[in-house]
């Protein structure tokens, strides 16, 4: 698989599939049992950690504080990996939190709790400290995200769709998220690749791969693929399960 420059790639398929396991290797928090992967044509394996860390930033589906730190507290961490053994953030640091808070819709919250917020609001300053963790690279930043919508209404998903395809017209950045809604991928993803038993199924352009056929040999379940006339989108609705009876 690849994820281009400024692209924004879904990656698709059930439980135990290896969707988060995937996003791991390319973060390289794990190394691949065979293959390679490559950040500018360079084996990640040889790159440093740090450097790593201010080119490619993670969202989990969940994010536990040990301690009730402030929002701009929490931002602030992902600037870690730009300072020096025992350097503490300096002016420059809380501009790029305060840009990353106001390009996330967030800056307003910047002394609450982070425990106090909803959890569209904490997606929100987590992203933040993503954009925090990534701003100044020389390069393309990587925002790899987990399920980015597992604990949200449908409010703050489209809130998040908008979030996103927002920044990436705004910032040099390329995302890649791990996600169980076809929905949702199509609303914003403009590649997939679809993961089966650790295995690449299929892989290309979300109006390519996102057909009833691969739904079908990914997920064993009969759906309808449309286009919605307003939108133009393309939504997916489950039919049945292969191998039932009709849909009542």
């Amino acid at each position: 698989m690849e994820v281009p420059a400024e692209g924004f790639v879904g990656i698709l398929g059930p439980n135990g599939s290896g969707k988060t396991t995937l996003l791991r290797v390319l973060a390289g928090v794990l190394r691949p049992s065979r293959g390679q992967v490559l950040l500018d044509g360079n084996d990640l394996s040889r790159t440093s950690r740090p450097l790593l860390a201010r080119r490619m930033a993670v969202v989990p589906q969940e994010t536990h504080l040990a301690f009730d730190y402030t929002v701009m507290e929490v931002v602030l961490m992902g600037r870690y990996p730009h300072l020096r053994a025992f350097e503490i953030e300096g002016p420059s640091d809380f501009a790029i939190a305060r840009e990353a808070l106001a390009a996330t819709g967030t800056l307003a919250l910047q002394d609450r709790p982070f425990g106090t917020l909803s959890g569209g609001e904490k997606q929100r300053v987590i992203i933040a400290a993503a954009l925090a963790q990534i701003s100044g690279a020389a390069a393309a930043g990587l925002l790899l995200l987990d399920e980015p919508t597992v604990a949200l209404d449908l409010s703050y998903q489209l809130e998040l769709a908008g979030l996103l395809l927002d920044l990436q017209r705004r910032l040099p950045i390329a995302i890649a998220i791990s996600t169980h809604d076809l929905n949702f991928a199509a609303s914003v993803c403009r590649t997939l690749v679809l993961l089966k038993d650790g295995e690449v199924l299929a892989a290309g352009a979300t109006a390519d791969v996102l057909t009833p056929a691969l739904i079908r040999d990914l997920y064993g379940v009969e759906a309808d693929v449309s286009r919605h006339a307003a939108s133009g989108r393309l939504v997916v609705i489950p039919v049945r399960r292969v191998g039932a009876g009709p849909a009542r």
